[in-house]
C-alpha cells in the first residue's frame, strides 16, 4: 500500500493538527491535544500508543509510564545518570523522562518500525540539552542479544505489534538475555496487557521468576483480581528491588497501583509454568473497544 501523505507540518505559530501516515505496522496518528500545550498522542491503528509533552518530558500522561517513571526515579539516588535500553519506542515517552530527570543518561532505543520512528523524529523530536538518545531501527531481542554483557542499569520493554505483545519476547530465553545485559543491581521493566482470567500475566510473572533473582508485578486492583483488561508492569532485577519506595511513590497516583512481590507473587503465579521458545504466544487480544480512540 502506498505510504499516506503527511499534513503539512505546522509553523510554530499555527495551531498543532493531526498528522497521519501509513507505517510498516499500521496507519499512525499523530494526535495534538487541545487541552494542553504541547501534549501529543500516538496512535496505531487507533489503538494509543504514546503520550508525549514536548514542554514538559516529566509529564507522564497513561498511568503504565507514571508507573515506569516511578521505577526509574527509585532505581537510583537523584540526577544519577543510568544507562539503559528501551525496546519498543513509540513516541519516545519513556527516554524522554529519563534524560529529563536523569541528564547524561546513555540510552538507546530500538524501535521495528522504521517509518513510524521517522514520523516521531520530523514532528516530535527529542533531541535536546542533556538528551543523549540514539534510536535505531531494529528487532528487539537481536539488538538485546548484541548488548555487551553487563553493561546496562535498565532494559525496558515496551513492544507491541498493534495491540499484542509479540511471543519471541516473551520466553525463558530472551529474558535471560535481558539478565546477561544487566549490570549487578540492574532492572528489567516490561509493560504489559491482559485481562480475565490473566493466563498471559501469571505465565510471564512465572517467566521473570525462573530469570530473576527479584520480581515484582505492579497493576491496578481491578486488573489484579481479573476483573478487567489493562496494563501490567512486570519487573525484574538482579538485585534488591527498592520496594518500599517503589510502594510509596505508587500510592501517591490519581489510581494507586498495587506491588506484588515475594509470597504473593508466588501465589498469583501458582503453578504456572515458565515460558520457553517452543512454548511462546503473542499476548492476548484487547477485548473490543478496550483502548481504541477516534
Amino acid at each position: 500500500m502506498p505510504e499516506m501523505p503527511d499534513t503539512p507540518r505546522p509553523s510554530v505559530d499555527d495551531d498543532p493538527v493531526p498528522v497521519v501516515r501509513r507505517t510498516d505496522l499500521g496507519q499512525a496518528k499523530l494526535l495534538p491535544d487541545i487541552d494542553h500545550d504541547g501534549g501529543w498522542l500516538l496512535t496505531l491503528d487507533d489503538t494509543p500508543q504514546s503520550y508525549v509533552d514536548l514542554g514538559d518530558p516529566t509529564h507522564l500522561e497513561f498511568e503504565y509510564t507514571q508507573r515506569f517513571g516511578h521505577l526509574v526515579d527509585a532505581l537510583a539516588p537523584a540526577g544519577q545518570p543510568l544507562d539503559a535500553l528501551h525496546l519498543g519506542g513509540g513516541a519516545l515517552t519513556v527516554p524522554r523522562y529519563l534524560a529529563a530527570t536523569r541528564p547524561g543518561s546513555r540510552q538507546r532505543v530500538v524501535e521495528v518500525d522504521g517509518p513510524l520512528l521517522s514520523l516521531v523524529a520530523e514532528h516530535l523530536p527529542w533531541h535536546g540539552p542533556g538528551a543523549d538518545i540514539t534510536a535505531v531501527v531494529g528487532d528487539a531481542r537481536a539488538a538485546l542479544a548484541e548488548a555487551a554483557p553487563g553493561s546496562l542499569d535498565l532494559v525496558v520493554a515496551d513492544v507491541f505489534h498493534g495491540s499484542r505483545t509479540p511471543a519471541h519476547l516473551t520466553s525463558v530465553e530472551f529474558l535471560r538475555l535481558a539478565s546477561a545485559a544487566l549490570r549487578p543491581g540492574g532492572c528489567y521493566a516490561a509493560n504489559l496487557a491482559d485481562g480475565p482470567p490473566l493466563a498471559f500475566a501469571r505465565a510471564q510473572a512465572a517467566t521473570v521468576r525462573a530469570v530473576f533473582p527479584e520480581a515484582c508485578l505492579i497493576a491496578e486492583p481491578p486488573v489484579l483480581r481479573g476483573r478487567r483488561y489493562g496494563n501490567i508492569l512486570l519487573v525484574g532485577s538482579t538485585g534488591p528491588l527498592p520496594v518500599a519506595d517503589l510502594v510509596r511513590r505508587l500510592a501517591g497516583d490519581i489510581f494507586p497501583a498495587r506491588l506484588t512481590d515475594g509470597a504473593d507473587l508466588a501465589a498469583f503465579v501458582a503453578r504456572t509454568e515458565p515460558v520457553t521458545d517452543a512454548t511462546a504466544t503473542d499476548s492476548p487480544p484487547p477485548p473490543e473497544g478496550a483502548f481504541s480512540v477516534g
